[in-house]
């Protein structure tokens, strides 16, 4: 969508709201237009920064059960335009024949989905690249998916201390830099959420083809 000058228009983010859950790819929505999938840990904070990220504090649920959720979670933008909610992964609790069943799931979404044009991957700052998350990671490249990643919660830590945080994270992953973006973030401060519409915005916008 463009505006009367022939720019792309920023993507409303608070215009978000809930379009349908599915357990597997089958059930998703049409495969059309653009959308940009949230993953992380179950103690990440991704419903936190999805619900800071759209102005909207209960869009999506945040469970005290961490891994109880094993459904997709859709949200519409536009009619074109979605934002998607993963299931939480890497919680110890959950069966063992459930976690297979979703990481397969996940790496069918990464490799299939066609509108998918980027993902968003939240980590603890205090407990980043733990074996979930590389995973994740290795399917995403494998698929040549763009990644951003938030270290969340970074108010937990002080500034020198988090920016080395960053820092270390980025060297590690200096190889998958053309594909793999960091940043800080935190839903309770509302750091980072300007960074974070920007790289969605290009995602949906301008680093799309509708």
């Amino acid at each position: 969508m463009t505006d009367s000058q022939g720019a792309f228009a920023p993507v409303t983010f608070r215009n978000a709201t809930f379009l349908q859950s599915a357990s597997a790819i089958e059930n998703a929505p049409t495969d059309a237009g653009s959308e940009v999938a949230f993953a992380g840990r179950s103690n990440s904070g991704k419903s936190s920064a999805i619900n800071t990220l759209t102005e909207q504090g209960k869009l999506a649920r945040t469970s005290r059960t961490p891994g109880r959720t094993q459904l997709i979670n859709f949200f519409s933008l536009s009619d074109h335009q979605r934002l998607v909610d993963l299931p939480g992964y890497g919680f110890a609790k959950v069966p063992l024949a459930v976690k297979k069943q979703w990481n397969q799931e996940l790496e069918r979404y990464l490799q299939y989905r066609e509108s998918l044009r980027g993902l968003v991957m939240l980590m603890d700052i205090r407990h980043p690249l733990m074996d979930p998350d590389k995973q994740i990671l290795g399917w995403s490249v494998t698929a040549s998916m763009p990644v951003h990643i938030l270290l969340t919660k970074a108010d937990k830590l002080k500034r020198g201390p988090a920016q080395n945080a960053l820092l270390s994270v980025r060297a590690e992953l200096s190889a998958q830099s053309e594909l793999v973006s960091v940043q800080l973030f935190s839903s309770l401060k509302r750091q980072g959420v300007d960074e974070l519409r920007r790289q969605l915005n290009y995602w949906l916008t301008e680093g799309s083809v509708f």
